[in-house]
C-alpha cells in the first residue's frame, strides 16, 4: 500500500512538472534575432611574444680553458650601451696567459740554439765531404804514386846494376856472391813497386768508397737532426703563437656596432644560473655579449597546442609592442618549431610551441628583450556567410540554426566553416538576409524544433550515428537540401559536390588542418566514398578540400540521383 502511494506521488509530480514547464514555455521571453549577413570574415590568433634579433652576433669566450674552471671576468660593458666596431666589450683575467707566454718565448729561444747548432754540424758534414773528396784523397793519392814512381826507378836501378853485374862476372870481375846482392836489391825494388801499387788501388777501390759512404751518412744524419730541430722550433713557435693569440682573446672587442644584451642564464624557476659581471666565470666559447642586429628583428612567440596547427609559414601577423603600444608593425610568420618548448614546474602539462615571426621594416626605436604582441592572420575570407557563434546550437553531434519565417520558426541544419570565437561561417544552409535566433538552447520551445527534425529524418540520425560509413556526409548534405523551402531557388538541384566534401571534411578532419590524411580516411568505410583516397591528385599524401569536392564530385556524376525537395518548417 505503502508502495502504490509512493508511486502515484511520483506521477502526480511529473505531471506536475510537466504542466508547469509547458504553462513556462508559453511565457517565454522572444529570443533575439540576428541577421545572416555577407561580408570580412577574420580568424585571428592573439600570443605574447619577445622581440629579438634574427641576426644576432654572438660574442663568446674563445680562450681555451683547458683543464681550469674557466676565465674570470675583469671587466665587462654595461648592458644597454651603443658601442661601435672596434669598442672594448670583455677583458678576462690574463695573468696566467702572460706567465705562459714569458716561459714560452724561453722555449722558442733553446730550440733556436738547437737548430743553429744542428744547422753547423750539417754544413760541417757536407764541407767533410767535399774536403775529402777533393782534398784528402787526392793528397793521399799523390804520395802513393810518388811512392810507386820511386820504387819503379829504384827497379830499373837494381835492374841495370844486374845487368851489369852479370857482365862483370862473365869477365871475373865480379864475384858470385856480389851478382847475388845485385839480384836482392832488384828483388827489393819489385817489392817495393808492388807493394806501391796495391797500396793505390786499395786508396781508389775501397777507402775513397768506404769514406764517401761515411761522409754521406754523416750528412744526413746532421741533416735530420738540423730538420728535426727545426721542427721542434717550429713547434715552439706555434705555441708560442697561439700563446699570444689567447693573450689577445682576452680582450674582446666588439666585432660590429649594436647594443649590448648580456647573456644571462636563467633557471626554469626563472632564478640566475649565469650572470655576465665582474668575478664571474666563463667557459670556452660560452657566450658572453651579444650584438643584435637591429636591422634584422624577429618576435619569438610561443603558441599554445591547441591552436598550434593553425599556424603556417607565410601568415601574416599585426605586432604591438609594450613600449610603441600606438604603432602596429607589419609581420610575416617565418617558422613554427616542430618540438615544443621546455616546460617549468608552473606550466603544468600545457604544451607550447615556438613561432617565428619576422618584424616587416623595423623601426628604430625597436630593441631585444621587448614585449610584443602578436595577432596571426589565420583566415581571411571576402565573402563569406556568417553568424554569431551564439546562433548555433548543437544536437546529437549536429549543428542548427533557429531560423524565423514570418510567424514561425524552423531549425536548420547548417554546415559549418571556420570561426573566430565570435563569428562562424556557414558552408550551407542558411540565405543572405534569414534572422536566426540567438542563444536557442535557453528556449526550450525551439530547441524541440531541432530534436523534432532529426525525429523526423532518419538519414541524419543513421549519418550521425555511425561515423565510420563512409555515406554519412552525403546523407547530411541530402537533409540540407532537404529542408530547404519551397521558395528557396536551386530546389530540386542536384546536390553540390563542394558541401557534401564540406560535410565530409568537417567530420573527419579531427586535427582541423582542412585537410585528411590517411589515418583520417581509415575511420570510415562504404560505398559512398569509396575512392577518395585515390583523390590525392597533387600526390602529397593530404587531400584537401579541392581535391575532395573534385572527387565528390566524380563520384555523384556516375552515381548521384536528384535531390527531392520538401519542407521542414514548424511552428
Amino acid at each position: 500500500m505503502a508502495v502504490g502511494s509512493l508511486a502515484l506521488a511520483a506521477v502526480l509530480l511529473s505531471v506536475g512538472w510537466w504542466w508547469s514547464r509547458s504553462v513556462d514555455q508559453t511565457h517565454e521571453v522572444s529570443p533575439i534575432l540576428e541577421e545572416v549577413t555577407r561580408g570580412l570574415f577574420e580568424h585571428s590568433v592573439l600570443e605574447q611574444g619577445e622581440v629579438e634579433s634574427s641576426r644576432n652576433v654572438e660574442i663568446r669566450c674563445e680562450v681555451k680553458s683547458g683543464n681550469s674552471d674557466g676565465m674570470i671576468i675583469l671587466d665587462v660593458v654595461d648592458e644597454g650601451t651603443r658601442v661601435e666596431e672596434g669598442d672594448l666589450l670583455v677583458r678576462l683575467d690574463s695573468s696566467k696567459m702572460e706567465q705562459d707566454l714569458r716561459q714560452q718565448q724561453i722555449m722558442c729561444n733553446t730550440s733556436a740554439a738547437l737548430v743553429t747548432q744542428a744547422h753547423s754540424e750539417f754544413d760541417t758534414a757536407v764541407i767533410s765531404q767535399t774536403e775529402y773528396a777533393e782534398g784528402t784523397f787526392v793528397q793521399e793519392e799523390q804520395a802513393i804514386m810518388n811512392e810507386v814512381y820511386v820504387a819503379e826507378d829504384a827497379l830499373k836501378k837494381a835492374e841495370l846494376d844486374l845487368e851489369s853485374g852479370e857482365r862483370l862476372l862473365a869477365k871475373g870481375l865480379l864475384t858470385r856472391l856480389q851478382l847475388e846482392g845485385h839480384q836482392s836489391s832488384v828483388a827489393k825494388a819489385r817489392n817495393e813497386l808492388e807493394a806501391g801499387q796495391t797500396k793505390l788501388r786499395v786508396l781508389r777501390d775501397f777507402t775513397k768508397a768506404k769514406m764517401l759512404k761515411q761522409l754521406e751518412a754523416n750528412i744526413a744524419t746532421a741533416k735530420a737532426r738540423w730538420e728535426s730541430e727545426q721542427s721542434s722550433h717550429q713547434l715552439e713557435m706555434d705555441k708560442l703563437t697561439d700563446v699570444q693569440d689567447q693573450l689577445d682573446k682576452c680582450t674582446i672587442r666588439a666585432p660590429q656596432s649594436g647594443t649590448v644584451v648580456h647573456a644571462n642564464v636563467y633557471s626554469r624557476r626563472g632564478g640566475k644560473e649565469f650572470v655576465v659581471e665582474p668575478g664571474a666565470r666563463v667557459r670556452e666559447q660560452q657566450v658572453i655579449v651579444r650584438l643584435p642586429d637591429p636591422a634584422h628583428m624577429q618576435v619569438k612567440a610561443k603558441i599554445n597546442e591547441s591552436r598550434i596547427t593553425l599556424i603556417k609559414p607565410g601568415m601574416s601577423v599585426a605586432i604591438r609592442l609594450d613600449a610603441l603600444k600606438d604603432l602596429e608593425i607589419d609581420g610575416e610568420v617565418m617558422l613554427v618549431n616542430q618540438y615544443a618548448e621546455p616546460g617549468g614546474w608552473s606550466s603544468g602539462n600545457v604544451k607550447e610551441y615556438a613561432a617565428f615571426i619576422k618584424i616587416i621594416e623595423p623601426p628604430s626605436q625597436i630593441r631585444s628583450g621587448m614585449n610584443a604582441e602578436v595577432r596571426i592572420l589565420v583566415e581571411h575570407r571576402p565573402d563569406a556567410l556568417m553568424v554569431p557563434v551564439q546562433a548555433l546550437y548543437e544536437q546529437q553531434g549536429l549543428f542548427f540554426c533557429v531560423v524565423q519565417r514570418a510567424e514561425k520558426w524552423e531549425a536548420r541544419l547548417v554546415e559549418l566553416g571556420s570561426t573566430n570565437d565570435k563569428m562562424v561561417t556557414i558552408e550551407r544552409g542558411l540565405q543572405e538576409g534569414e534572422r536566426v535566433a540567438l542563444d536557442p538552447d535557453h528556449f526550450p520551445s525551439l530547441t524541440q524544433l531541432a530534436q523534432l527534425t532529426i525525429e523526423e529524418s532518419p538519414n541524419v540520425v543513421s549519418a550521425n550515428a555511425s561515423p565510420h560509413d563512409r555515406s554519412a556526409p552525403q546523407q547530411i548534405a541530402r537533409q540540407i537540401d532537404e529542408q530547404r523551402p519551397a521558395s528557396d531557388e536551386g530546389a530540386g538541384q542536384r546536390k553540390n559536390p563542394a558541401v557534401v566534401a564540406g560535410f565530409i571534411m568537417q567530420r573527419f578532419d579531427t586535427d582541423k588542418d582542412r585537410r585528411l590524411s590517411t589515418e583520417e580516411l581509415g575511420q570510415f568505410s562504404g560505398p559512398a566514398t569509396a575512392g577518395l583516397e585515390r583523390a590525392d591528385t597533387s600526390g602529397d599524401g593530404m587531400i584537401d578540400g579541392a581535391e575532395l569536392a573534385a572527387a565528390v564530385a566524380q563520384r555523384m556524376n556516375r552515381h548521384g540521383p536528384p535531390i527531392p525537395e520538401s519542407a521542414g518548417a514548424v511552428e
